[in-house]
């Protein structure tokens, strides 16, 4: 079913949200809105159609304990600004005052439930098994937990009519909330919210479809941790720009000397076969052809410009200008650019000048723009340029898996 088709009118919709939000350690007041002001789009449509909004939502990681600075009561006052009317809080997942507070829900309100990973049963994990159980213990405790699950589920579907899920940085986790739930429902009664159906539209529809020459920008620290989705783009793309720690890897899979940068050997052959497919595909992989050598991992370190070997006792941290340069007319003349992982160590200000040049590149470009990744998300945002950007994945592990081509539960379980 199609958000924008359906009539919430006289309907109790239960929406999983991505609320989890960061909080002032102190205050617990929420300092950065940006994920609730992203639902408000799909929890306003059921407002204005005259239904009503039952919200469920994680909040940083309790592991199946109560604890009072992870309660969504903290996010009450920021929800109710950009709502602009009173939220009901529930208090409590499941139980009698909860399931009474659904059922009373008029027309265009909201009731909030409290965190989901106060129970074990919705990541379906037995977190109080207490210090060094046996497998015998740990298996018993799966089992008591999966057995529980089902009761669990069942109880959140009972307080509504209709299912949406609007959380697509939790949609490849098979989480009670995101996936079993959906089973509870008709096929029209269950759907996606206008930010998966939007994560939907640019992660599976533009790259699966792209309009070419189609640039893959692929940064970050490891190989091993964009290894499935490096080789999903040799099948798909034309161009491949890597960065980042990963690229040194590659470096001394090529002959060339690396310093003290940072590399997997045990990924050296598997880069080299990388390298090949890439050329056998007829795929341009592009590495970086100078770099930013530090004397050691500090922002006030002493830095050098070098080429494609890296002296001894120096640890490339970030690509040089001429990369930026190479990088940036390949994505100039690009019609569709995806960018997972930066160009280098960022987050000090004497190795931003790669990333933050690409981040430059992709936002002068005329191309259909994906960001996906946290750090790729976070540079885009500190440059000032996000809203130059098609389209800003809010989904971390959930965009990697999903440009890799894998099925996410969250995601399929509202299609289906």
């Amino acid at each position: 079913m199609n958000i924008s088709d359906y009539n919430f009118s006289g309907k109790r919709a239960i929406v999983r949200v991505d609320f989890n939000v960061p909080l002032d350690k102190s205050t617990f007041e929420v300092t950065d809105e940006t994920r609730i002001v992203g639902a408000m789009p799909t929890i306003n449509k059921i407002l204005n159609d005259g239904g009503s909004a039952i919200l469920m939502s994680h909040l940083g990681r309790p592991d199946g304990k109560k604890q009072d600075k992870y309660s969504m009561k903290h996010i009450i006052a920021a929800l109710e600004k950009n709502l602009g009317k009173k939220v009901i809080f529930a208090g409590d997942v499941i139980g009698e005052e909860v399931a009474k507070k659904a059922a009373a829900l008029k027309a265009g309100e909201v009731l909030l439930l409290e965190n989901l990973r106060f129970y074990e049963e919705e990541e379906g994990k037995p977190y109080h098994l207490g210090e060094n159980p046996t497998d015998e213990q740990k298996a018993a405790g799966k089992a008591k937990v999966k057995a529980s699950q089902k009761e669990f589920v069942k109880t959140l579907a009972s307080y509504a009519d209709v299912y949406v899920n609007d959380a697509f940085g939790t949609a490849h986790r098979a989480h009670a909330s995101t996936a079993l739930i959906a089973d509870y429902f008709a096929a029209g009664d269950k759907m996606a919210g206008f930010l998966l159906e939007k994560e939907i539209k640019f992660l599976g529809d533009t790259v699966a479809n792209p309009e070419r020459p189609f640039v893959a920008i692929v940064g970050g620290a490891k190989v091993s941790g964009k290894l499935e989705v490096l080789k999903t783009f040799i099948e798909k793309v034309d161009t491949i720009l890597i960065g980042g720690g990963m690229a040194y890897t590659f470096y001394k899979a090529q002959g060339h000397s690396i310093g003290n940068s940072l590399v997997e050997e045990d990924l050296v052959e598997t880069a080299k076969q990388i390298l090949a497919d890439a050329a056998k595909k007829g795929v341009k992989f592009m590495l970086p052809v100078d770099n930013l050598a530090a004397d050691k991992f500090d922002n006030g370190a002493s830095i050098e410009t070098v080429g494609l070997n890296i002296p001894e006792g120096r640890m490339a941290l970030d690509v040089g200008p001429e990369t930026v340069k190479a990088y940036a007319a390949e994505i100039a003349g690009a019609k569709t650019v995806v960018w997972n992982g930066p160009m280098g160590c960022f987050e000090m200000p004497n190795f931003a000048k790669g990333t933050f040049g690409v981040c430059e590149a992709v936002a002068a470009s005329s191309a259909v723009s994906i960001i996906g990744g946290g750090d790729s998300v976070a540079a885009v945002n500190q440059s000032g340029l996000a809203d130059k950007m098609s389209h800003i994945s809010t989904g971390g592990g959930a965009s990697l898996e999903f440009l890799e081509g894998k099925v996410l539960p969250g995601v399929e379980a509202v299609l289906k």
